[in-house]
């Protein structure tokens, strides 16, 4: 008897730091599609971020591990970070293949990743390799008649997820944390520890 197909989620980022939205994303997806699990894989040096500072991968590997430690069905995968640059989807699909070779992928995004899909390196072959489940981002409008033009069949590769949506970003966050304020309520209070101990993000 063959081995069951198992669905497996994808949750890629640079976790700079991870914060709710990142773990509302993974739970509606998993709970949606029926995931065996969800994978986080922080990035190791994002293509779309080369000039911007990035927080070392030890703090980010970190504190990726103390956001979903707690959630059994959440794993830490470092395989993007242990692997040469470049970072890209469509190389770091047939790895995470070959460590499941019985599962079905599916890529969690929100909707202005979705939006912004056309500019990915190779977005035909990284829907060749798994499903994208995308779940709503406040503001964002998609034109798929732009979208499948650009990237022919997006439409058919995609799940929109339903579910509340949240306006939280990374970015946000480390600019509220260098303004003097508490995020423990965004990162949750494993995360902001790690914040608070290692003075991440803090004006220097």
């Amino acid at each position: 008897m063959g081995r069951r197909v198992s669905h497996i989620g994808l949750m890629g980022g640079t976790f700079d730091p991870p914060h709710l939205g990142h773990l509302w994303l993974a739970e509606t997806a998993r709970e949606q599609l029926g995931l065996d699990s969800v994978l986080f894989l922080p990035v190791g040096q994002p293509p779309h971020k080369e000039d911007q500072p990035v927080t070392a991968v030890s703090h980010r590997l970190q504190m990726t591990q103390l956001a979903i430690h707690d959630i059994p069905a959440f794993v830490l995968d470092s395989s993007d970070i242990n692997r040469p640059c470049p970072h890209s989807t469509v190389s770091l699909l047939p790895l995470i293949q070959a460590q499941h070779p019985q599962a079905e992928l599916y890529l969690l995004m929100g909707s202005d990743s979705l939006r912004d899909f056309p500019t990915w390196h190779e977005p035909e072959a990284v829907i060749r390799q798994c499903r994208l489940a995308v779940l709503p981002r406040p503001g964002v409008i998609l034109d798929w008649s732009e979208l499948e033009t650009a990237v022919p069949h997006l439409y058919s590769a995609t799940i929109i997820l339903d579910g509340p949506t949240m306006n939280l970003s990374a970015t946000e966050i480390r600019r509220w944390i260098r303004a003097g304020h508490t995020a423990q309520t965004l990162t949750g209070t494993a995360v902001w520890q790690y914040i608070r101990q290692h003075n991440l993000y803090v004006k220097t």
